[in-house]
Parts: C-alpha cells; sequence; structure tokens
C-alpha cells in the first residue's frame, strides 16, 4: 500500500499544518472515586500518579459510577450474557431490550421506542427511511454531522439550509419546498447544538412547520435530535421539549450522554417505530446494545424520575451557573444558557490550543474545538459540566484558567 499511504501520510502532514489534527488521543487507565469536598478523579497514561477533572464528557448526570447501574448491568448480563449475538430481527432482541424501549416511551410521552447501537446511527437510520424521493429536506446550518451525512445518504427530492435558528430563513425555506412540488416535508435541528449549548426555538419552530402541512399530500413534519438534551436539562430531564414546552414529531436521543452507558433511539408513534424497524438499515443489520447495557438505561431512568434526580438536575444546573458566571468575571465570551454545554469562545485556533495545553498541565481535561468542527473565527474550548462536578471541582478549574496568560 506504499503509494495509497504516501497520499495519505500527505493529508495527515496538511491536517498538522494547518493545525486541524486531533492527534494523539489521552488515554484513561484509572479512576478516583469522589471524596470529601471533590468530585471524581482520573488518571492518564504517561502522567503517573497526576489527577484530572473531567470537563469534556457528555455524561451530564454523572450516573457512570452509581451502585444502581453497576448492579443492574451485572444482573442482567450474568442472565442475558455481554452480548446480544445476533442482529434484533433474528435472536438479537432480548427482555431488557424491549423493557428499556417502553420505559424511553413512557418517559417521553410517546407510543413507542426503538433502540439504536448509537446515536449517530439513530440519526442516519430515522432520516433515511423517513426521506423519500419526493420528499423536501430543510436543515438548520449548525446541525450536527450526523444529520448533515444522513441526508447526503437520503437523496431527498430538494435539501435546503436555514440560518442557525433563524425562524424567518426557515420560513422562506419552506416556502421555497412547497414551490418544489415536494409530497412531503421533513424539518431536522438538533435540540441542543453541542459546539454551542443553545438551543432550537422549538415551540415557534414546530408550529411555523406544521402551519405549513396543508401543503404537502404526506404532511410536513419535524424530526429533533436532542441526544445533548434528554436528561440533560429540563425540571424533570427531558431536555429541549420540556424547556421550550413543545413537541416534535419524531424525536431522536442518546444513551450515552446524561444516561451515562451507551446506544441511541427514536420515540414515535407506533406507526413509524413500527416502519422504522422494518427499513432502517442501521437497525435491521447491527446488533443491538447489550442486554446489561439496557438494563443500566433503565435504573439511569428510575434514578432521574425519582425525588433523587430532581436533586440532580437542580445541582448540575447550579454548577452550570457557577461556572459560567466564573468564566465571565475573567473576561472570557461564553454563550450562557440552561445547558451544561458552556463554551469559552476564544475566536482563535492558537490561542485554543495553548488553553487546552495549559488546562491540561493544570489537571483539567477539556477539548477545543477549531474548524472545521466549528466555522472559523468561532474557536472555542468546549467545557461540560456534570453533576458529579463540585463546587470545589468548578472552583479549581477556574482557579487554573485565571492562570492563564492572556
Amino acid at each position: 500500500m506504499k503509494r495509497l499511504e504516501s497520499v495519505l501520510a500527505a493529508d495527515l502532514e496538511r491536517l498538522s499544518a494547518e493545525g486541524r489534527r486531533k492527534g494523539r488521543e489521552e488515554i484513561i487507565v484509572g479512576t478516583k472515586p469522589a471524596s470529601g469536598k471533590f468530585g471524581p478523579r482520573f488518571f492518564l497514561k504517561g502522567h503517573g500518579s497526576k489527577e484530572f477533572i473531567r470537563l469534556n464528557s457528555n455524561s451530564y448526570l454523572g450516573l457512570s459510577f452509581r451502585p444502581e447501574l453497576l448492579a443492574a448491568e451485572e444482573k442482567a448480563s450474568r442472565e442475558f450474557g455481554v452480548g446480544p449475538g445476533a442482529c434484533r430481527f433474528i435472536s438479537g432482541t432480548q427482555a431488557p431490550h424491549r423493557d428499556l424501549e417502553k420505559k424511553l416511551a413512557a418517559f417521553h410521552g410517546r407510543e413507542d421506542a426503538i433502540i439504536f447501537s448509537a446515536a449517530y446511527t439513530t440519526v442516519g437510520g430515522v432520516i433515511t427511511s423517513l426521506v423519500s424521493p419526493e420528499t423536501a429536506v430543510i436543515s438548520d446550518e449548525l446541525n450536527h454531522n450526523s444529520i448533515i451525512n444522513a441526508i447526503r445518504l437520503s437523496r431527498p427530492q430538494v435539501k435546503f439550509v436555514y440560518s442557525h435558528n433563524n425562524m424567518e430563513d426557515l420560513k422562506a425555506k419552506i416556502a421555497e419546498a412547497v414551490k418544489s412540488g415536494a409530497k412531503r416535508l421533513i424539518v431536522v435541528t438538533d435540540g441542543v447544538f453541542s459546539m454551542r449549548g443553545d438551543y432550537a426555538p422549538l415551540k415557534e419552530l414546530v408550529q411555523i412547520v406544521h402551519s405549513a402541512d396543508d401543503s404537502f399530500p404526506e404532511n410536513a413534519i419535524v424530526i429533533m435530535d436532542d441526544s445533548h438534551g434528554v436528561g440533560a436539562y429540563g425540571p424533570t430531564g427531558r431536555g429541549t421539549e420540556e424547556i421550550c414546552g413543545a413537541k416534535v414529531d419524531v424525536l431522536i436521543g442518546t444513551l450515552g450522554k446524561a444516561y451515562g452507558v451507551n446506544g441511541g433511539y427514536a420515540c414515535s408513534s407506533k406507526t413509524v417505530i413500527t416502519y422504522l424497524k422494518e427499513h432502517a438499515a442501521m437497525y435491521i443489520y447491527s446488533n443491538p446494545i447489550s442486554a446489561g447495557e439496557a438494563a443500566a438505561v433503565a435504573a439511569s431512568l428510575d434514578i432521574l424520575q425519582s425525588d433523587e434526580g430532581k436533586k440532580i438536575l437542580a445541582h448540575l444546573s447550579a454548577v452550570t451557573k457557577r461556572f459560567e458566571d466564573g468564566l465571565k468575571k475573567l473576561g472570557y465570551e461564553t454563550i450562557e444558557g440552561p445547558h451544561p454545554v458552556t463554551p469559552m469562545v476564544l475566536r482563535d485556533t492558537a490561542k485554543t490550543r495553548a488553553m487546552v495545553a495549559h488546562l491540561l498541565e493544570g489537571g483539567v481535561l477539556a477539548t477545543g474545538m477549531t474548524f472545521p468542527v466549528v466555522p472559523k473565527g468561532a474557536e472555542e474550548i468546549r467545557f461540560q459540566i456534570n453533576a458529579d462536578h463540585t463546587e470545589a471541582d468548578i472552583d479549581k478549574v477556574l482557579e487554573v484558567i485565571a492562570s492563564f496568560p492572556k
């Protein structure tokens, strides 16, 4: 493969020269449980006994080490094995899978749900299945890469992109879709936009889309990927729908962020979910998550829907606000909001990389976002607050940031 490898190596060199190469992955080799006024700490390969605060984890509720989840996963694994051994329609559907789907549907007030092996494949499976050759698709310009690629794979009749959260531009794009003669309209949006922590104006968006329903013989519907929202914010953890007081037609979520486990899912009507089970290639031809993982998510949902879950959400909201306020006091730009994704907007690739290195030296794990993950001029550090962070943890991180030479 020498000639091919030379081409690939040249591309890697180009990424390095442009400052866009992700580089070596840090490997977590151990953990230290929460103790006293401090949350958990992590150990990295090559850094000896140095302890790190993890501020780049999607595990927003901090449930991954909870004994209830560990016990549920172990019990189900002992009963059903560590893997399903087949895709769902052959012999891979186990009782914990269907129990979890029913629990997710009830949690979101839907008729049914479907589990996929990952949130990325959920987005692909749902969109490619529901987009016909006579469908118009409209997408927010800052939607996740999974949505962008799913639309490409879907090959709709026409597709449009509207300016981020700009409802007037959405109306204009819907008018163009009407002129196209498409039979079906699908508007796709993230709930929470993962790079920024802001969220879609869902109530207005749903009203706009549904008001165009009569112009499309096969309806005008909204699909929302709220992978960063479900479980992470809202008084009861129901995400962007709860924050905005609106429901979409097809809701996509993840089991690997706030719930602390692995996998993805979609909720909708019984007919839509049954249709997806017959048509979504990412579901049909891929093994599901393990029975143990499904049982662990079910335990996570039990915690979330308890009084303790409300306390966890309240604490998460409080430490998120504490961190946002701290960044502002230090003179840094951020995007305020209720969601625990809290960006430090630096608008410069070199400064972003320098800050990441400074944080690592100070015992803080954080991720820099540079072009093309974010647009040029929008470079940032994406901090992700978790419920197992304490006030002392937040203050420690702010101390490290304050010591960065501006």
